[in-house]
């Protein structure tokens, strides 16, 4: 026996398993699918806990976004493009439940590309090894003739791109994000980050015409931005540092010049969590009003379920 005293549970005091609030019920269990079953019967099926939860919420949130005009705002990095989404997102913009989009150099690049030609994303690894490497001569041109060109009109980088592609009847156009965003007449901002991509290392760069475009992009997305106010909607997905910097300070500018900007939803949806997308699109933009969400998952399943849960009954 040991010499220590312990406490005596017989003097316990119980309570009836009635009164007790449960956290998990069986009517909020999961249920198993049915091989006839649409996307709304996926939806409702899934157990009512964290996550599903928070997707309800932010489901909620854009359609309210929608019927009351207010923004939603698309934030993308380019590993969207290269995972084939394009389409899924452009099915959303003709839907209205997106009313910009936003992207960094890259992203810009890779949906150019797909316009143009039907493909991208190069081998790093082999290209690095031989310097050739973002060294497509197509590519670089014009993408520099673009930004030139952009800045001679007073349009931003994401204007002009989708426009040399639908005036241009590039081939694969329909495939691009920027050209059915400048068909649909809505806005599409270039967030370039000087010596990001493969375009500042040609000869044919010029760093003065692209700062002057994505500048302008910037303030386009600072308009949009401080209409977020009561009601608004920011979906970003996979961005680690470009856009999440951006959107902070574009939410600063729209702040400082219109005053209120609150009491909106922000959504973060990446593979892994990282800092900035947390901090700058979840946390700091919704602290004391509005609420935003994190998402962990791989875009090519998360964002076509998302699109698709937009659609349902």
């Amino acid at each position: 026996m040991s010499p220590y005293k312990q406490i005596d549970l017989t003097r316990i005091k119980t309570i009836p398993l009635s009164s007790r609030k449960s956290k998990a019920q069986v009517k909020d269990f999961a249920q198993p699918s049915s091989k006839n079953d649409r996307i709304d019967d996926f939806l409702r099926r899934l157990p009512k806990y964290f996550k599903v939860n928070d997707l309800y919420e932010l489901l909620k949130a854009i359609r309210q976004a929608r019927d009351k005009d207010k923004p939603v705002i698309f934030m993308f990095g380019a590993h969207i493009v290269k995972l084939g989404l394009s389409p899924i997102i452009i099915d959303l913009m003709r839907n209205k439940f997106i009313t910009l989009l936003s992207t960094n150099g890259a992203g810009a690049i890779h949906d150019f590309e797909i316009g143009m030609w039907g493909k991208t994303s190069e081998d790093v690894k082999e290209g690095l090894k031989r310097g050739t490497f973002g060294m497509s001569e197509q590519t670089s041109k014009h993408f520099n003739q673009i930004s030139k060109c952009s800045t001679d009109a007073g349009q931003g980088l994401g204007e002009g791109i989708g426009q040399f592609l639908v005036q241009g009847k590039a081939k694969f156009r329909k495939y691009s994000l920027l050209a059915a965003a400048y068909e649909l007449k809505i806005p599409a901002t270039v967030h370039v980050g000087i010596g990001t991509d493969i375009v500042h290392q040609s000869p044919h760069f010029d760093p003065a015409a692209t700062g002057r475009a994505t500048f302008t992009d910037f303030k386009i997305l600072a308009e949009k931005v401080s209409r977020l106010h009561n009601g608004g909607v920011v979906l970003h997905f996979g961005s680690a540092v470009i856009l999440p910097e951006v959107f902070l300070k574009a939410l600063s500018v729209a702040r400082n010049i219109k005053g209120k900007v609150e009491n909106f939803t922000t959504a973060n949806f990446d593979m892994i969590q990282h800092y900035r997308p947390t901090m700058n699109v979840v946390l700091r933009p919704t602290e004391g009003s509005g609420k935003g969400y994190s998402f962990t998952g791989h875009h090519e399943i998360m964002l076509p379920l998302l699109a698709w849960a937009l659609k349902a009954r």
